[in-house]
């Protein structure tokens, strides 16, 4: 049984939950100028509330959305559960109709200018890796938690 199994059924039996409700999966949080952990802090500190992530991803991998109400285990760097998500919510949005107050939620930059230049080198990263290109219009997924569990 690895880590995040432990730690899900931990999470279960702590929280009373039906010992039979599944894990979505596990996320890890990783940016560009962000070092070790800093942006595990951000979410357990409730500071990150919400990520984006690039509609093509999910065609490329041909992975469904994910839906409100999905619980995801949180990784550290050393692959360490750190805590659970639940998503609250879901939306598929162009990234030029992003609002200052959806990339804020990321709790990583100071405007939404800076939010944009930081989102676009990801993008074209990515993009140069999976095979698509960064244009005003690329759709993201644009997807809102809260922590419903933490333990050491």
């Amino acid at each position: 049984m690895t880590k995040t199994d432990e730690y899900w059924n931990k999470f279960l039996k702590e929280t009373g939950r039906d010992p039979e409700e599944r894990c979505s999966g596990d996320l890890f949080f990783e940016a560009k100028g962000f070092v070790g952990d800093e942006l595990v802090s951000l979410v357990l500190g409730g500071k990150k509330t919400a990520f984006f992530s690039t509609y093509s991803t999910f065609e490329i991998d041909m992975e469904p959305l994910p839906v409100s109400g999905e619980l995801y285990v949180v990784l550290d760097r050393e692959q360490n559960p750190r805590c659970v998500i639940e998503i609250d919510d879901v939306n598929v949005l162009p990234f030029n109709e992003v609002t200052w107050g959806m990339a804020q939620k990321e709790g990583q930059d100071e405007n939404l200018e800076e939010w944009r230049q930081r989102q676009k080198e990801n993008i074209e990263d990515e993009g140069a890796v999976l095979g698509f290109t960064f244009s005003p219009g690329i759709k993201l997924v644009f997807q809102v938690f809260h922590v419903v569990y933490r333990a050491n």
